[in-house]
């Protein structure tokens, strides 16, 4: 499961213009709700045991970066897949240069390394990391926050991962104050399983589009 759209980490002031232009009140487009939502209280957002499917959320660590990029490289090839079957090799190529592959472990890197994203990994019963998510304070003056990336490696779906990681990082919003907690994802097929995942979480769609040319 792949979670924000690979195009969209780098363009955080267009993603403000469109909010801006699009609510007056103290939300934002995206997937939307209050933080109180998720399911856990806040006394639980601290990194720690998620007992309930043998997994282990905790801080981000630089040794986790080899097994971060190679999990996310699994995760979002299916959603390169259908981005480049919807927009077509010339546009793909554009967006995402030869290798999409090279392109979103750039992506992912400056994820992993940005002082203002708070990071954490998932960790299977074996102490392998099986999935990550990311999230900022995306918006401090309207408190709204963002989870800015969550990825499972395909070979630990279907154990609430996504899900577990997802509610950990809008706890951890709703503790630096926030009121809203927002995430982006793709509308196509291949983005189907973060869909489910933040609508699992208690997030509400907000319908949006955006469409490509070649120039």
């Amino acid at each position: 499961m792949g979670g924000i759209h690979p195009y969209g980490y780098a363009h955080k002031k267009l993603r403000m213009a469109i909010i801006a232009r699009a609510i007056a009140e103290p939300v934002a487009p995206g997937c939307l709700c209050s933080p109180a939502r998720a399911g856990r209280s806040a006394a639980d957002a601290s990194p720690g045991n998620v007992a309930s499917m043998d997994a282990r959320i905790r801080e981000y660590r630089p040794s986790d970066l080899a097994d971060v990029l190679d999990l996310s490289i699994r995760a979002w090839a299916p959603n390169f897949s259908w981005m480049e079957r919807i927009l077509g090799a010339e546009i793909s190529i554009r967006l995402h240069g030869l290798d999409w592959r090279a392109y979103q472990s750039r992506s992912v890197s400056a994820v992993l390394a940005d002082h203002t994203a708070h990071v954490w990994v998932c960790e299977d019963d074996d102490g392998h990391v099986a999935g990550f998510a990311a999230a900022h304070i995306f918006d401090a003056k309207r408190k709204v926050g963002e989870i800015v990336m969550v990825a499972v490696d395909p070979r630990a779906s279907g154990l609430g991962l996504g899900t577990a990681l997802t509610q950990h990082a809008t706890e951890w919003l709703g503790m630096q104050g926030m009121r809203t907690a927002m995430i982006g994802t793709g509308g196509d097929p291949g983005h189907a399983a973060a869909r489910r995942t933040y609508e699992k979480a208690g997030y509400t769609l907000m319908p949006m589009a955006r469409y490509f040319k070649a120039l």
